[in-house]
């Protein structure tokens, strides 16, 4: 038999087994080989269920930013500890703009001997934590290491060169017993030497606002009785740190150091610590407004 006709005997031979052979294909391809009954259709390639997750795509997963990233915030412990040993560099005057003033001053203190200065520079360091939680950059005018100072113009050059978002200087105040509360001291919108404080003052009066809010809410604290009027607000063109200042910023006098009960919340870690939530509260209801 020759090779041509052994091949068609044996196509011939193995027809019939072809429909056969094909209808099990299909249905292995069916069941994926599975012995299990019959399967959903396999989703299409762009199907979300067949993407890779990202991890294995090699594509890092979002993370949220925080509330407060990318902007900086500038805290200005008001006066030093160490100012009253320099009273001749203190003392010396500086322009602020309308006028000139002393570079700065010793501060007040509480009958029992507790400064301003130690008050402003704890709170102001509680609250540089609790913003650098949030995403903040956060600079200090003066984190006590310097000798004595720095001026009220270099505090505010320092906001200003930082392109601060905000800027707060922290004092407490030292009027008489029985004038108590606290009160945020905004800038007048002035133009006149080397001051003019006409495009923050809107800004920073809003900023006020925010800090006088939160800070209440989280202390606890009434405004001043003695200044504002009841409204815990106080406008002043006389103050270089205000004066000087290109970028939003206020003053907040945190409470009283010559009334015993105010003394006893500004000398109480505690206390001081739930100060520099309202004012971090504030900073932050103002920057995300």
């Amino acid at each position: 038999m020759s090779a041509q006709n052994s091949r068609k005997r044996a196509w011939f031979l193995l027809a019939p087994a072809v429909p056969a052979v094909f209808a099990g294909w299909l249905l292995w391809q069916y069941t994926d080989g599975e012995d299990a009954g019959p399967k959903e259709p396999r989703a299409a390639a762009s199907s979300p269920s067949a993407r890779p997750s990202p991890s294995k795509a090699g594509v890092e997963p979002r993370i949220d930013k925080k509330p407060l990233t990318g902007k900086v915030v500038v805290l200005d412990p008001g006066h030093n500890p160490n100012n009253r040993l320099h009273t001749a560099e203190i003392n010396r005057k500086v322009n602020i703009g309308t006028n000139a003033k002393e570079c700065d001053t010793t501060g007040a203190a509480t009958d029992s001997g507790y400064a301003e200065a130690r008050f402003t520079l704890d709170v102001a360091r509680r609250a540089r934590t609790l913003l650098r939680a949030q995403g903040a950059t956060v600079k200090l005018t003066q984190d006590g290491q310097r000798a004595w100072g720095p001026c009220v113009d270099e505090r505010a050059a320092i906001g200003n060169e930082a392109h601060a978002d905000a800027v707060v200087s922290i004092h407490a105040d030292g009027a008489g017993p029985g004038q108590r509360g606290f009160h945020v001291i905004l800038p007048k919108a002035i133009s006149a030497g080397g001051a003019d404080t006409r495009k923050i003052a809107g800004p920073s009066r809003e900023l006020g606002l925010a800090v006088r809010k939160a800070f209440e809410k989280r202390t606890g604290s009434d405004v001043s009785n003695y200044l504002g009027g009841g409204s815990g607000f106080t406008v002043r063109s006389d103050l270089g740190g205000l004066n000087l200042s290109t970028v939003p910023k206020v003053f907040i006098e945190c409470g009283n150091m010559r009334d015993s009960k105010d003394a006893a919340q500004l000398t109480a870690g505690g206390w001081r610590q739930r100060a520099a939530h309202g004012i971090v509260d504030g900073i932050t209801a103002y920057l995300n407004g």
